[in-house]
């Protein structure tokens, strides 16, 4: 799967804040992902997150 730096990811499941959109910060084993609700950072496994994307966004319209 693709995912790159600055990609706003749409999820499967929400965020306990209530979103369902995570910016992405950091690529590698783990992701480190910023919730667009609340603005919470967090670091989660590649696995769990590539399970869980509904949907990918890049920011140049790609």
């Amino acid at each position: 799967m693709d995912v790159r730096v600055g990609d706003v990811l749409l999820m499967k499941k929400q965020h306990p804040c209530g979103a369902k959109e995570m910016l992405v910060l950091r690529t590698g084993m783990d992701f480190r992902l910023r919730c667009v609700g609340c603005g919470r950072e967090f670091l989660v496994p590649r696995l769990k997150i590539e399970k869980r994307i509904k949907k990918i966004t890049r920011p140049d319209g790609e």
